[in-house]
């Protein structure tokens, strides 16, 4: 007869799992991967963050004890990793990341999509590749985000693959150094197995070294999933409770 403490325990034990809370026994091999993409002074939007909010988290990081790092310094095992990450290159992270950064001793690394620095992305104003380039390399490390940023879920072969080198190409063409680690554009690749592992053996081929989906949830490291570690999106709108929830639990469809 299943009583109430069975169930209770069933559903304790589901929770620890899915969450991955028995990470918090293994500081070690706890590594959370936060993604933003905008920042402004003030904002209703989920794609950008108050720039009140952000010094808020990244006081929280730094009072807690985080430790920041890039990918390039991911084999580096410390108590509680934290890699922060923006995608797309804007120019409000040019504007307001450098200060925040220094000011909580962190570090961010920045995914670019070329294209979007070559010829801009809807009325945004994105960063130049001079300024780009111009990032401090103590506080940011640059990463890819594909040349065209059109999503991997249905795309062919050969056009991620050329996709990719474009990518890589235009950084180097104007002296960006940049570490070769990819964000896949809004997040997507295949979810069937074999267009998966095709994906995946491309990506090696390329010379990348890790890749991050969203996911929502705390990366037990070191992976054999180095191409889909998971990212936790924080959004505009989340409260210093609901970010610091976050960091526990990753995304709870309860807020």
């Amino acid at each position: 007869m299943i009583t109430s403490f069975s169930i209770t325990f069933v559903v304790i034990v589901f929770i620890v799992i899915y969450f991955r809370l028995y990470l918090y026994l293994f500081p070690k091999n706890r590594l959370t991967i936060l993604m933003y993409h905008q920042i402004d002074i003030k904002s209703d939007d989920d794609l950008t963050v108050s720039l009140e909010n952000l010094e808020k988290q990244f006081e929280y990081l730094r009072r807690r004890k985080y430790h920041p790092k890039f990918f390039r310094d991911i084999d580096t095992r410390h108590n509680n990793s934290i890699i922060i990450t923006f995608d797309d290159g804007y120019k409000n992270n040019y504007d307001y990341l450098p200060y925040l950064l220094e000011k909580f001793n962190l570090k961010a690394t920045i995914f670019i999509p070329t294209k979007f620095i070559q010829e801009g992305y809807k009325d945004y104003e994105m960063m130049s590749f001079e300024e780009i380039r111009s990032l401090d390399k103590r506080c940011f490390e640059i990463a890819l985000h594909s040349h065209s940023h059109k999503s991997f879920r249905d795309s062919t072969t050969n056009f991620i693959k050329a996709d990719l080198q474009e990518n890589m190409k235009i950084l180097k063409d104007h002296q960006i150094e940049f570490s070769k680690v990819l964000a896949y554009p809004y997040g997507k690749y295949p979810k069937k197995k074999t267009e998966k592992e095709k994906l995946f053996l491309n990506l090696k081929n390329s010379g990348i070294l890790f890749a991050v989906r969203i996911g929502n949830k705390i990366n037990y490291f070191p992976t054999k999933n180095s191409y889909e570690l998971q990212r936790i999106d924080i959004k505009g709108t989340d409260t210093l409770i609901k970010f610091k929830l976050k960091l526990i639990f990753g995304k709870l469809k309860l807020f």
